[in-house]
């Protein structure tokens, strides 16, 4: 339940294309037998000189650029050459290329399709590809394609307001270069993916999913690469101590040193976009025991206040109060919407973890029925865990009646996820129900006939 208490350049395909043909081509070096690679120039040939002053003037001036339809990832390529003098870098760095487009090649195995980082134009018998264009497709590819692992594919502002979850920025960059000086540029690069139980899972189930026709325990392939995806929006390192919620699951796990301790159902936001359970990261700071409800003005105006026009009684019969600055709260008790329990954890969703009188409906099927807030089945119990301290105290706590808060020994992440395909506990994988329909547009954002991880965000958005 929602609510807090009062609280002290133009595209430049042309461009490209009329710059390019006045660079020479270099010549032609044959790669190492089964490598991908195809055009690579001497390091010494005269055409390096004239591609560095086009490289610059390409990357400074051309704020959309595109290659044989394929737009390149400007912002990060202007950085990369920045750090090498707008000189090309994959003339002289043949064996680190070849790594780094094997890795790419291997994308699948992540869920990425490598058709999003340019594979089908670099690899293309029937593309004829300059050599400064190569250079920028390669660039763009190996750039595009640690972005997608660090970060995920889909960039932050082309998600869902609710889908708020991110990792912490990673340069890549300064990543990419970091790999260059690797033994294996392209394993270096794939280290930035998550290694989480559940990504680990996730992959071998697309192996398998992939090799058994795309199904496995009733799951699909892509089910999996959509919660790659998901994934790939979490911090590399989860909090060893941590509160898990899973709206797509209904249930809540407390996590102590990595190892599940306690768990519980939870009643979770509607199917109606506006009243869904978002998903992001918080810090539960401390507990309000026995809290009022400040009712959400939404909620007062559309639910609430009609009725109380109809039936005069209505407010009373519920506790409820209008305040003189047309505040409407529920006075705290039992019958208090929020229950005993309001777990203190400021967010711009104004959606928290509480506990409820209603206790019956943690047996339904369907806990779909809040206007977003997470209502805990087992509270109590949450309560002395997170306070460590005995149960007999936090009922004591509850039974004065007082309103108070108290402060958690030390604050607590908590997590709201919407993971429809994870591993559980055991290590096994689940599936669940994409009860918010939010998988499809992962899904088509992932295709790459539809959008190329290429149109990036910029360095600023991180």
């Amino acid at each position: 339940m929602r609510g807090l208490l009062p609280r002290v350049a133009l595209t430049a395909g042309a461009t490209i294309a009329l710059v390019v043909a006045c660079v020479p081509d270099p010549p032609v070096v044959a790669p190492p037998k089964g490598k991908p690679l195809g055009l690579v120039a001497a390091p010494d040939s005269p055409a390096l000189a004239v591609a560095k002053t086009q490289l610059g003037e390409l990357i400074e001036t051309a704020p959309k650029s595109v290659v044989r339809g394929d737009r390149l990832n400007v912002e990060l390529l202007r950085r990369f050459y920045a750090r090498h003098g707008f000189q090309p870098v994959w003339t002289s760095r043949q064996a680190q290329a070849n790594s780094l487009m094997d890795a790419v090649a291997r994308a699948g195995e992540h869920g990425l399709s490598p058709e999003l980082f340019h594979l089908d134009l670099l690899m293309s018998p029937a593309t004829s590809l300059t050599s400064l264009d190569r250079e920028l497709l390669l660039s763009s590819a190996f750039l595009s394609y640690a972005d997608a692992l660090a970060h995920g594919a889909v960039p932050l502002e082309r998600r869902r307001d609710e889908e708020a979850l991110a990792p912490a920025p990673i340069d890549v960059v300064a990543a990419l270069d970091a790999a260059l000086a690797t033994p294996d540029p392209g394993a270096a690069l794939e280290a930035l993916a998550p290694a989480t139980p559940t990504y680990r899972v996730l992959r071998q189930a697309l192996e398998v999913s992939r090799t058994s026709g795309g199904k496995i325990v009733g799951g699909r392939s892509r089910d999996i690469e959509v919660n790659l995806e998901r994934e790939r929006w979490l911090p590399r390192k989860l909090p060893a101590d941590r509160v898990w919620v899973n709206a797509a699951d209904g249930r809540l796990v407390l996590y102590r040193n990595d190892q599940p301790i306690f768990t519980t159902r939870v009643i979770v936001g509607q199917d109606e976009r506006r009243n869904q359970s978002p998903e992001f990261q918080a810090m539960i700071e401390g507990i309000w025991f026995n809290p009022p409800w400040i009712v959400p003005e939404d909620i007062a105006r559309d639910e609430i206040l009609p009725k109380a026009r109809t039936d005069p009684t209505y407010l009373a019969k519920h506790n409820m109060v209008l305040r003189p600055d047309g505040v409407l709260e529920q006075k705290e008790g039992g019958n208090s919407g929020l229950g005993h329990f309001l777990f203190d954890m400021n967010n711009r969703f104004d959606v928290y973890l509480h506990d409820t009188p209603t206790r019956n409906l943690f047996t339904r099927d369907n806990r779909r029925i809040s206007h977003g807030c997470i209502r805990v089945e087992n509270p109590d119990k949450l309560v002395a865990l997170l306070m460590r301290q005995p149960d007999e105290v936090i009922h004591d706590a509850v039974a004065s009646g007082d309103t108070y808060h108290r402060r958690l020994p030390a604050p607590v992440p908590v997590f709201v996820v919407y993971e429809t395909a994870f591993a559980d506990d055991d290590g096994k994988l689940q599936f669940r129900a994409d009860i918010y329909r939010r998988d499809e547009e992962i899904r088509q954002f992932l295709n790459p006939k539809g959008q190329t991880v290429a149109e990036r965000r910029t360095a600023a958005q991180r």
